[in-house]
């Protein structure tokens, strides 16, 4: 199941996407008939119900068909476009992207340990939004094509055999980076959160329709040349692994959003380096949980 965030008629709302992606049925409608209490976006959905509707909605999608709105017909926006507190993001935690930003006085070597910090989204935007570059502060601008876990309830001191319990699914990250502020700055907070530099979506998909371990192809592409290619099986960290290290002693909340790193194919990772410019069109992809495409202004 795939949940979306959109605008139609002037006014954010969220739904499910049917069978062939088509058209969206909104929720509203599917809770009304459940009886039960329609949050007022998707961060509210995640936090009250987490799983406990998935198997409800599924069930009850067929019945709103005629109800449901064309795709072609609304504004798709992040699914998350304000989350409740700072994205998660790992660095470094594909071995061949570990080894090709060396440089900037960071190690080309695999971690030890995982390497943290967050980024602001206020908002994220989504797909089709512009990443607005504000090029008299920057000028070295890149991406990354990265796995997003939605968090689906909340936890502390999560075993790792727990860690797929507290997901409630899946989406697709661009952790855009102004490499020249993030390493002047050497704390990487400051080039990672630039307005508009979280890019995220199309959707949400439910985790139910991933398997476990997650195994997806991931890529990235500039104007249509592939820079990014490897599957998620490759992370360093893997997500139970990421999961109960990070909530050793600090909360998860259900709706935390993690980006969990980015392959090797970055920008800086070519000799000479190939970054971003305006007007340049960045698809993130990722198998099962489809295509992220934003344009560089």
């Amino acid at each position: 199941m795939k949940f979306v965030s959109y605008i139609y008629e002037g006014k954010a709302a969220y739904g499910v996407l049917n069978m062939d992606e088509s058209r969206i049925i909104p929720i509203d409608l599917i809770l009304k008939d459940l009886n039960k209490e329609c949050p007022e976006n998707l961060l509210k959905f995640i936090e009250i119900y987490s799983d406990s509707l998935v198997d409800e909605i599924e069930l009850t999608m067929e019945k709103f068909e005629n109800s449901s709105l064309g795709i072609e017909n609304l504004k798709l926006t992040s699914p998350i476009p304000y989350p409740r507190r700072n994205v998660i993001c790992l660095g470094k935690n594909y071995a061949e992207h570990a080894k090709e930003v060396k440089g900037n006085g960071i190690e080309a070597k695999v971690p030890d340990y995982p390497i943290y910090f967050t980024k602001i989204a206020d908002p994220a935007i989504g797909p089709n939004d512009e990443i607005v570059v504000p090029w008299e502060v920057t000028k070295k601008i890149d991406y990354e094509v990265e796995l997003a876990i939605i968090i689906g309830k909340d936890g502390k001191n999560i075993k790792p055999e727990d860690a797929e319990s507290h997901i409630f699914g899946y989406s697709i990250g661009n952790d855009v980076s102004a490499r020249d502020l993030q390493f002047n700055h050497i704390q990487w907070f400051k080039g990672k959160s630039l307005d508009t530099f979280t890019p995220l979506g199309p959707y949400i998909v439910h985790k139910s329709q991933i398997g476990f371990p997650v195994e997806l192809d991931i890529k990235s592409f500039v104007n249509g040349e592939k820079r990014q290619d490897s599957n998620t099986r490759e992370l360093i960290f893997d997500i139970p692994y990421i999961i109960s290290d990070l909530s050793a002693a600090i909360s998860l909340r259900a709706g935390d959003i993690i980006l969990t790193g980015t392959p090797a194919g970055v920008g800086i990772g070519f000799q000479p380096h190939k970054l971003l410019k305006s007007g340049d069109v960045v698809e993130c992809v990722i198998e099962k949980l489809g295509s992220l495409v934003n344009t560089v202004k």
